[in-house]
């Protein structure tokens, strides 16, 4: 299974992949406002590069349930400065958490290498334009918007709904110009979905993967995790979040986006060590 971004090739069959996240805004759920200084930003994104991450994903618009839009200009000011400063001095590769096309391409001409597109190719534009940059592309699903995703959100059978978008959302991007290497899919845990979905998707990861494509997973500090847990603080969530993540990768998760680089490191390799022990 491999994954290519534009400077660089990923083989999953060797073990599974960190993402650091970068929240270069002002109402994340877990970090808002910490990392809004691009000094501060890029200090935090070397400390988990240092820490094991193989990617650094850098977002400058809160996807929290009930964030307000930021604009184009508003979300460019916030992440362009971060990915100037930090392209030269990194050696992982950097993603654009956008689902804004306009922002992917600067952010691509700026030194990222993979979009992640937390809009699952709403924007008709986006796959083109990772096409065009040779990028990589992770799909999210989220099941209406920010503002309204926790709203009693509702499935049939929620394995199958988000297997069958994963299935269309391929096929656009190969329309578009992409290869099958360039892509990868999200099922988006808590955006749009229960407590019992959360669940349900980690459990039945293998039953989401299309085209034999690299499924990322995105539960780091998420509030399903405390409900369960009881885990009372932020804080208190670290200990949920790598056993949801060690679970997923036996599960068949093989990208992990994260929080608290180090430990998520340490934990997946417990988990590998094990998965491969004959």
């Amino acid at each position: 299974m491999l994954w290519r971004t534009r400077n660089r090739q990923f083989d999953l069959q060797r073990g599974p992949l960190v993402i650091g996240i970068v929240n270069v805004t002002l109402d994340s759920f877990s970090d808002g406002g910490k990392c809004l200084d691009p000094r501060e930003a890029v200090e935090h994104a070397l400390r988990m590069a240092a820490d094991g991450a193989d990617i650094i994903d850098i977002g400058g618009e809160s996807t929290r349930p009930g964030a307000e839009p930021v604009s184009v200009d508003e979300e460019l000011v916030r992440v362009l400065p971060v990915i100037w400063k930090l392209a030269p001095e990194i050696k992982c590769a950097i993603s654009i958490d956008t689902y804004k096309s306009e922002v992917a391409e600067a952010a691509l001409e700026a030194g990222a290498e993979i979009v992640n597109d937390v809009g699952g190719l709403r924007d008709p534009a986006m796959a083109a334009v990772a096409a065009k940059a040779g990028a990589g592309l992770i799909v999210m699903h989220m099941k209406g918007d920010p503002r309204t995703m926790q709203q009693a959100p509702e499935y049939q059978d929620v394995t199958a709904e988000i297997r069958d978008f994963f299935r269309q959302s391929f096929d656009r991007a190969i329309a578009c110009g992409m290869t099958p290497e360039q892509v990868a899919f999200d099922p988006g845990i808590g955006f749009g979905k229960t407590v019992e979905h959360n669940l349900t998707l980690i459990r039945r990861a293998a039953d989401l993967r299309v085209a034999g494509r690299p499924l990322v997973m995105g539960a780091s500090r998420k509030s399903f995790l405390a409900k369960i847990s009881g885990a009372p603080t932020m804080d208190d969530r670290l200990g949920p979040t790598l056993a949801a993540n060690v679970l997923g990768r036996a599960m068949g998760m093989n990208i992990f986006r994260v929080h608290d680089v180090l430990e998520n490191v340490r934990a997946l390799k417990i988990a590998e060590a094990l998965l491969n022990a004959s």
